[in-house]
Order: structure tokens, then sequence, then C-alpha cells
């Protein structure tokens, strides 16, 4: 889980940081210092989960919370006990109070995955019922609750990054929900070939093959270089009538 940790005291994003190294499958992806920066920052970064000072110069974590519906969830992080009920109505997480606990902000965390799990679990069944998985090309990507569509076919290369499945679409870097294995499978007819367990790419916009000491790697038109494991090597040659060596 990615998050982006929103206080305008760098002590307290230092003390956050570090507990959140302790919780398994969090990654800290950033910070800002007030809800100007924030936004700025969840566009750049998109992260899964904001944790937000409610008191903060400029735009308040309330005020951002209330302004922009489709933020990531929020667990408020205060000093204040007396903003729960706006905070909840503002559709938080859950509230903690400074100085946190690392047991309480782990309980936290865990309502934020259950959150996020549930989301996953609707936009699987949206691609379900626009995107039958055995003849549509359609990627669909979500940030901050909007749905996002992409022709596979103008898509040179899929690739494995920690848990999630990326590829470079309208120049910038996208995150589908699918895994490369199912993208595989589903785009197999479309031209596509797994090359290596983490990257998957579109043979028609293969540029060159290069072979150096063994290793082989393909560059795509766009400049995009993938990996190519020794075991699919033969098989990449092969769909692209190379002759053997």
């Amino acid at each position: 889980m990615r998050v982006l940790l929103v206080d305008d005291e760098e002590p307290a994003r230092r003390r956050l940081s570090r507990l959140l190294r302790g919780l398994p499958d969090v990654e800290v992806v950033g910070d800002a210092g007030d809800g100007e920066e924030a936004l700025r920052r969840v566009e750049e970064l998109r992260p899964d989960l904001l944790l937000l000072d409610v008191r903060m110069p400029g735009m308040d974590g309330l005020a951002l919370a209330q302004r922009y519906r489709e933020l990531p969830p929020l667990i408020f992080v205060t000093a204040h006990d007396d903003y729960a009920v706006r905070a909840f109505e503002a559709h938080a997480v859950d509230y903690l109070l400074k100085p946190v606990r690392p047991e309480r902000l782990a309980d936290a965390l865990e309502r934020a995955r259950g959150r996020l799990l549930a989301k996953q679990a609707a936009v699987s069944r949206v691609l379900e019922a626009v995107a039958p998985v055995d003849s549509s090309c359609r990627i669909v990507t979500v940030s901050q609750g909007v749905f996002h569509f992409f022709d596979a076919r103008s898509i040179s290369r899929f690739w494995s990054s920690d848990k999630y499945t990326l590829f470079l679409a309208e120049q910038r870097e996208q995150c589908t929900e699918e895994s490369l294995t199912q993208l595989e499978e589903r785009l197999r007819s479309h031209g596509f070939l797994r090359v290596h367990r983490g990257e998957l790419i579109q043979l028609t916009h293969v540029k060159a093959v290069h072979s150096r000491n063994g290793e082989h790697e393909v560059e795509l038109q766009d400049g995009q270089l993938a990996r190519v494991s020794r075991r699919s090597a033969s098989t990449l040659k092969a769909a692209l009538g190379m002759k053997a060596r």
C-alpha cells in the first residue's frame, strides 16, 4: 500500500514514516506540508492512501477532504479531538490522535486496506461488464475514482513492478489492476508475447533485438527496453522470424 504523508510539521512526518516502516506491505511514497502541495503530490505519485493532518496553513486537511471527494482513502492524524465528526462526514477511514500509537496505526491501515480491496473488487466487476477478457483490447485504469480506457494495440509494453502492472500511455506511466498473466492470456491474439516473467511486449512494436554475452534485450519503437529471459529468447526469435543461431 502506497502512502502519502500530509502534515505541516516535519518531525510529525518523520515519526509517522518511522512507524510505517515497521508495517508489512506499506511504502511511504512521499510527503507534503499543506493541502495544495498534497494535491500536486497525489497527481504525481498516485498513492493508495493519505495520512492527513487537520490543521495546516493554507488549505487544511478537512478543506482538502471536503473539496476533493475523489482523493484516495484518508486517515486523519491530528492532535485535536474535536474534528472527528467532520472527518468521518468527509468519508475518512479513521481518525488518529497524536502521538499515534503503533497498534492504533496498524488497525487504521488494515481498515484502509479493506476499503481498497472492496474498491478493486468493484473495478473487477466493471471490467467484466465492459471488457470481456476473451475479446477486448481495452485496458482500464482507475485514478482518484475516475476510470480511464486505453487500446492495448497502441501499447508497446507492460511490465511488473512490485505488485503492480505498469505501462506507458499518454506520455506517462499508468497502472492497471490486471496481472501480467491475465494480460498475457487475453492479449496473445493481439500480438503480445511474454518475454520475461516481468515483461509483456507487443511484437509489432519491436524495433531491434540486442544480444550481448548470451543476454537478450528488446528495443521497442517508442524507445523502451524490455528484458528477455534465456528461456524466452528462442520463442521470441521464432515469433519475429529470426534465424536461430
